[in-house]
């Protein structure tokens, strides 16, 4: 009986098992983007920018994709290049509109999406474009 009063203790419960999948939990999405206009001419200013970039949202998605709130955080004239900002909910609004966009004051054009991140730290820096000495 000793031996037994051992070895009849309480068997711990079943591990139970949840499972949780998280969307982004990030409430905005940071993109780099550029600027393609192979002919050259004038460049956007950072109003035209924004401008293109709302009729780009207008153009694929109407006025409810207009409303999207995008900021443009950072814009380099010289090289076309910007960082927007967007509500995570917004992304692939956003991201399609500029990929299906085609032209900026009747001149062919592409915006090239080249990072995409819910972390603004994480565009500050590009593996790809470091130089070692």
């Amino acid at each position: 009986r000793g031996l037994e009063g051992r070895m009849a203790r309480a068997e711990p419960p079943a591990a139970i098992f949840e499972r949780r999948v998280l969307r982004s939990a990030a409430e905005h999405h940071y993109l780099r983007v550029r600027l393609e206009l192979p002919d050259g001419g004038a460049r956007p200013s950072v109003a035209q920018f924004k401008q293109l970039v709302v009729s780009a949202l207008r153009e694929l998605h109407g006025e409810v994709g207009a409303a999207l709130p995008v900021d443009v955080l950072t814009y380099e004239e010289k090289t076309l290049s910007a960082i927007l900002r967007v509500i995570s909910s917004g992304l692939v609004k956003l991201w399609s509109a500029l990929t299906l966009l085609g032209f900026y004051q009747n001149r062919r054009c592409a915006f090239r999406v080249l990072q995409t991140s819910p972390f603004l730290l994480a565009l500050s820096g590009n593996s790809r474009e470091l130089v070692l000495d």
